[in-house]
């Protein structure tokens, strides 16, 4: 579907509360399902990413009930689960099919999980190859989509050292930890989001750290809590970008997740000299404040691998900060970026150059010189059918006196439905 991008002048007022983030929404299920008891998870967030979690659990037999904004869940525990009568649909959702090859890699019952043409295209090899030492049996054609777990009674304890920075794969070794017959431990090489071993305690269960090591024990009980999800920090993020950007924007953003290991891009435009504070700080499971984001003049920054898995998702629009700043930024140590639902380093280089910015592209990152207006190149845009992309570019938009069309830019479904909608209501021209 294409769009016809709004363009500036204008500035952002007022405020909004981003909807719940995707990370915890979809760990409210899987944990959810695994404890005993009813689980109740609102703020919930009901994109396409997480629907497909939901939907399956529910093939696998997990009662689940949904409201306006709420998900109850009836766990069944791991030993609880039924085999699917059809394939398990993953959609776009990466999240969805690394962390559930952990956790359905010890099931008495074989599943077959198959996905749209951009998940089949991303690598699951550095879930599968640990999973394979465990015991675990899947059959798959060169570590991607369509791929199935054969059936399996038995995982063997697993200690790792997880080669590359993915909270994604370690949250699955998590899993698959919790049902091996002894104890695991996993290090990562850099601290990255740690989403699943903060509920996974909320929920009831036991983890030990030492350093980036996790040893976890099997055979835990958990028990069904309700909880609220935290506005997602990275759906936060776009407006964040949008605010301190568009000058004269003065923007409240209420209840976002402000987990110190998802934070990593408002302390990157804090470096850039960006104009935010926060207010009403509370700590749950999760931590959460308002944001107050003003407007700011931004400064070129160097962003090296330690800072990466922290901003890891909010990368292209720190690129797109980049092209208003002052001065040269440089990333590098991203390469993960190359194996999101897009290659993201390629992707924001083509599509803002499209847009006028200047930017080199690196093998692990991008050099950027700004300040560079935005203006028209070419008029049309595209998303490449990637979520983040398409949001990065509708904020784009904004800082020029063009007109732009997005090609695909129903992307957005998978993270965020309602943020075009909810960009233009806080919009003053």
């Amino acid at each position: 579907m294409d769009k016809e991008l709004t363009s500036g002048p204008a500035v952002l007022k007022g405020t909004c509360a981003v909807p719940g983030d995707k990370s915890i929404s979809h760990r409210s299920v899987m944990l959810g399902a695994l404890a005993k008891g009813t689980t109740t998870a609102k703020h919930f967030l009901f994109s396409a990413d997480c629907l497909h979690t939901i939907a399956v659990f529910k093939a696998l037999g997990v009662p689940i009930e949904t409201t306006e904004d709420t998900v109850t869940i009836q766990g069944v525990g791991l030993k609880g689960l039924k085999p699917p009568k059809a394939d398990l649909d993953m959609g776009n959702s990466g999240t969805s099919t690394r962390l559930l090859l952990g956790l359905l890699a010890r099931q008495p019952f074989a599943m077959t999980f198959i996905g749209d043409d951009s998940l089949s295209q991303r690598p699951m090899g550095r879930v599968l190859n640990p999973l394979a030492e465990m015991g675990a049996q899947v059959t798959a054609t060169d570590d991607r989509l369509p791929l199935t777990i054969q059936a399996n009674a038995h995982l063997k304890p697993l200690d790792y050292t997880i080669p590359v920075a993915s909270a994604q794969v370690k949250s699955a070794l998590i899993f698959a930890a919790l049902q091996a017959d002894g104890p695991s431990h996993l290090t990562e090489k850099l601290a990255t989001r740690d989403h699943t071993e903060r509920m996974l305690q909320y929920f009831g269960g036991h983890l030990e750290k030492d350093g980036l090591t996790l040893t976890v024990q099997p055979n835990q009980t958990l028990t069904g809590k309700d909880l609220t999800v935290p506005g997602d920090p990275s759906s936060a993020a776009f407006f964040v970008a949008a605010a301190t950007l568009l000058a004269g924007s003065d923007l409240t953003l209420t209840h976002v997740g402000l987990n110190p290991t998802r934070t990593g891009f408002l302390e990157v435009i804090g470096q850039m000299n960006g104009n935010i504070s926060v207010a009403n700080l509370e700590t749950d499971f999760e931590p959460t404040g308002d944001l107050k984001i003003k407007s700011a003049d931004l400064t070129g920054i160097t962003l090296t691998k330690e800072s990466i898995p922290s901003v890891i998702d909010e990368l292209p629009l720190v690129v797109l900060c980049a092209t208003q700043a002052q001065g040269v930024t440089e990333i590098s140590g991203a390469e993960e970026l190359r194996v999101k639902e897009t290659d993201r380093i390629s992707t924001v280089v083509t599509e803002l150059t499209k847009m006028g910015a200047k930017i080199e592209e690196k093998p692990d990152g991008m050099i950027i010189t700004g300040p560079t207006p935005l203006h028209k190149v070419q008029g049309t845009l595209n998303s490449y059918g990637d979520h983040r992309i398409a949001m990065m570019l509708m904020v784009a938009a904004l800082l020029t006196k063009d007109d732009f069309t997005l090609q695909q830019a129903e992307a957005i479904a998978v993270s965020y439905p309602d943020f075009y909608d909810d960009l233009l209501k806080l919009l003053v021209k």
